[in-house]
């Protein structure tokens, strides 16, 4: 996630040199770190503070605030209801503005790396080759409107979901395998073609919507179907990544590709500083899927 994801990528070639961004990386890490903690411990406060005598929240017991339209329990509420009768209110002001702050960054970065895919590698090449400099900036910037405008359409159809955030990784799911495939195949595996990542990233989509939406009734024989998203995610990289290579395969004959990167030891050379964070992040990793999982 820390190195193929879009906007951090930007985020990353934007520093004033190597050692900069591997420290960039690095201390972006340590901070997901603390994602977990801060996500689980509010839910898990709202809990205990909406059960009911026998310890299980219901529509009875729980606040009103937290039930949909449907008669659901909106989980997503734990953290605005937390904030709303427990924070004090020079306090509460500063944890909305701290929440606005990073939900714009975030945003701001999500429309940039929007507006560069569409641009840069769907307009530009297909559309309008001869397109200027001054076209393509109005191009990027009508294309962040568009998508404002859509996210700002879809988002109330989500406010009586339970949870909003395991929808959106759900299907973020769709996609996000089959880039992992190229960028894993194009980085390690020299003989992979550029029709190979092209039909890899259109055809992870099928695959993994598969996962997601085929027929409850249809036999287990099928396999892969009633499966966690998590699990889905994992055989549609697995998939694609053989896609991939059949396709490679049956273009160039098992030969390496002309734009082949060499791969030596001085391509991966990070620093002493980057390396024992590294190491620290993967040990606190591993241990909090060991204890947890």
């Amino acid at each position: 996630y820390w190195g193929f994801n879009q906007y951090i990528i930007q985020r990353t070639l934007a520093a004033k040199d190597l050692a900069e961004a591997q420290n960039g990386i690095a201390f972006a890490a340590f901070l997901k770190l603390l994602i977990p903690l801060i996500v689980v411990v509010p839910g898990i406060i709202a809990y205990v503070l909406n059960a009911g005598p026998d310890g299980v929240v219901s529509a009875s017991s729980v606040d009103p605030t937290f039930l949909g339209e449907q008669g659901n329990i909106i989980n997503d509420n734990a953290a605005p209801w937390l904030i709303g009768n427990f924070i004090p209110s020079g306090l509460k002001g500063l944890v909305l503005a701290a929440l606005a702050a990073a939900i714009v960054s975030s945003l701001a970065s999500m429309l940039n790396s929007t507006a560069t895919i569409f641009t840069m590698d769907i307009y530009h090449p297909y559309i309008n080759k001869g397109a200027s400099q001054g076209r393509l900036v109005n191009v990027g910037r009508l294309t962040a409107a568009v998508a404002l405008v859509i996210a700002v359409t879809l988002a109330p159809q989500l406010q009586n979901l339970g949870q909003v955030f395991q929808f959106i990784q759900e299907y973020t799911g769709v996609v996000s395998p089959g880039i992992l495939a190229v960028f894993l195949l194009g980085l390690f595996w020299k003989k992979t073609t550029n029709n190979a990542a092209i039909w890899g990233v259109v055809l992870s989509i099928p695959i993994a919507l598969y996962f997601k939406i085929a027929p409850k009734g249809w036999s287990d024989a099928l396999f892969f179907i009633n499966i966690p998203f998590m699990d889905q995610m994992f055989w549609t990289l697995l998939l694609t990544a053989a896609v991939m290579i059949l396709i490679s395969y049956l273009e160039n004959k098992g030969a390496d590709h002309e734009k082949g990167i060499d791969i030596g030891s001085d391509l991966f050379a990070t620093k002493p500083t980057f390396n024992i964070s590294a190491f620290i992040i993967m040990v606190v990793l591993t241990l909090l899927y060991a204890i947890f999982w």
